[in-house]
């Protein structure tokens, strides 16, 4: 089975679902879309929820309305059990798989930001110093240009001689940036110094006019001040940690309702800050969807068009609260609802009939270490430790100095200036040795023994192998045991664990025939799958299988 994955208004006021009412009903079309004959594919929406754990659609299903993620799994082809085969599982990693179909060691995208070794500079996987922002403060501007491969989005623009249009948004930069690929028609994200929708200079010299005009709404500030109250009665949230658990590093304080300001009189910083980790958040930007898509024409002629969307504030918020808290089950119940009102206005607009909707989420995550321990599981890691049992180590060997450039998701990168590339493997060899010794630590792999493929026979290795690009990555790569993570945030992700891999894989809409389907796949499989519905060539670095499964 590893073999398979390494070939490898028109809407209800979204006020009144904030506030707890009911899904919107559907039209029979949208209730048809899977029983009827096959429709012309008009739009392609692609969605991610970042840090969603698969589990949720099963731990609140019962809590789900009709028209969001009970749309998806009862009327659509879902995978139970799709995971990740690579590490880091980390956002901008999955964010590039997710249309790419391509595993880091090809897309290049290895983790949310690492050191480059041309520049000696720690880099992000969207950071473009020869770009310039547009709609926030003055400064650098972001876009693809680290990404090494072809998208869904890049296929279609070169099937259609430019007519297919592509548009990417999300929060992060990341997530908006990399699903839509090299050549969209834009990609837009959250600017947290304004509070307002921004692109860069790679895509176009202004903003588009439309795109002006949300940002002179002052969309955020709209929420400044809102209380984020449960959506469902008390008793509803009795399989979550309790409102006061010790276990999160919360950033409104300790229980509901919580008043979104950031502790300022005004909407400022702060505030644009917190904003970020609420399911308003969510809100806005599928607000913001729903305008693109008018605005930008999206699915009105026959030729197919690609809307990706990520939504951020899941993972902003888990990692503050963990997954079993219920602010983590409360804004995956409003995801809910937001997605059935997004839903909603497709069918209006294009027709879920003539759509395809393609659902994942670009990692799990852990439970948080202390709560994890009650059950005797896991804990937590000083990353101070690691750097400096490493310098030690070399310094007994090379002659004290610090010989780490930086340490990034799991990678020791060494500074070259202080150590010879000739004497590396045998620093590699020495500092592997006394990183397995800690604790918490499970493998320590060589960048030597990686590209020599001198690995052992294993998942996590083959996971190592996967994740790594010969011209990115570190000296060594480092993997935690089960449970245990390091760093400041209540908890995490990246691991190849199943926490970390676990996530949904469901498609919806034309030519897709419904099920579920239990067999082990990849979300690198989503690609290859859209691509074969829409009769288009492969990104061109896809490794990932066809799911003939969820084809009519």
């Amino acid at each position: 089975m590893l073999s398979r994955l390494l070939r490898p208004l028109l809407s209800v006021s979204l006020c009144l679902i904030v506030a707890g009412g009911n899904p919107p009903a559907f039209s029979q079309t949208a209730k048809r879309a899977n029983k009827t004959q096959p429709h012309k594919i008009k739009l392609v929406l692609g969605i991610v929820i970042d840090q969603f754990r698969y589990d949720y659609l099963t731990r609140f299903e019962d809590q789900f309305g009709e028209g969001g993620f009970k749309l998806l799994t009862q009327g659509g082809a879902n995978f139970t059990n799709a995971n990740y085969p690579y590490t880091p599982t980390v956002t901008a990693c999955g964010h590039a798989v997710f249309m790419s179909g391509s595993a880091p060691n090809e897309n290049g995208i290895i983790a949310n930001e690492w050191y480059d070794r041309e520049t000696s500079k720690r880099v992000t996987s969207v950071s473009d110093p020869n770009t310039k922002l547009l709609g926030g403060k003055e400064g650098a501007g972001s876009s693809p240009h680290r990404l090494l491969s072809s998208t869904i989005g890049d296929q279609l623009k070169l099937h259609t001689n430019g007519q297919a249009k592509v548009i990417g948004i999300s929060m992060k930069d990341r997530a908006a940036i990399l699903p839509a690929g090299k050549k969209p028609n834009g990609a837009y994200w959250y600017d947290t110094a304004t509070g307002r929708m921004v692109s860069s200079t790679y895509y176009f010299n202004d903003l588009p006019d439309w795109v002006k005009s949300f940002d002179q709404s002052k969309s955020a500030d709209s929420y400044f001040g809102r209380k984020w109250e449960k959506l469902l009665p008390e008793a509803a949230y009795a399989r979550s940690l309790p409102d006061d658990s010790p276990f999160e590093k919360w950033i409104f304080g300790k229980t509901f309702p919580h008043t979104i300001n950031g502790g300022e009189d005004k909407p400022g910083s702060k505030f644009y800050n917190q904003f970020e980790a609420t399911p308003f958040a969510n809100e806005m930007v599928a607000n913001f969807a729903k305008l693109a898509l008018e605005k930008e024409q999206l699915g009105a002629d026959d030729v197919p068009d690609l809307l990706t969307v990520s939504f951020s504030a899941n993972d902003i918020l888990g990692h503050n609260t963990g997954p079993n808290s219920p602010e983590a089950q409360d804004i995956t119940l409003r995801t809910d609802r937001i997605l059935a009102d997004l839903f909603l206005f497709i069918d209006k607009k294009v027709g879920l009939n003539n759509t395809v909707i393609a659902f994942t989420a670009d990692h799990g995550v852990a439970p948080v270490p202390e709560h994890a321990q009650t059950y005797g599981l896991g804990g937590r890691i000083d990353g101070n430790e690691i750097t400096n049992v490493i310098n030690k180590a070399l310094s007994t060997r090379f002659g004290e100095n610090k010989y780490i450039a930086l340490v990034s998701y799991g990678n020791v990168y060494f500074d070259y200036t202080k150590l010879s590339k000739p004497s590396c493997a045998e620093a590699e060899a020495i500092a592997s040795e006394a990183v397995r010794n800690l604790r918490g630590i499970a493998e320590c792999f060589t960048r030597t023994d990686i590209l020599a493929g001198h690995l052992p026979r294993t998942r996590v290795a083959n996971s190592v192998a996967l994740g790594f690009n010969s011209e990115r990555n570190g000296n060594l790569v480092i993997i935690p045991k089960p449970f245990w993570i390091s760093g400041e945030d209540a908890t995490s992700h990246s691991t190849p664990y199943r926490y970390d891999t676990h996530v949904p894989v469901i498609f919806y809409g034309a030519g897709v025939k419904a099920g579920s389907f239990s067999q082990l796949i990849s979300p690198l499989d989503i690609a290859p799958t859209l691509a074969t519905m829409l009769k288009i060539e492969f990104p061109s670095n896809s490794v990932g299988q066809v799911l003939g499964e969820a084809l009519k």
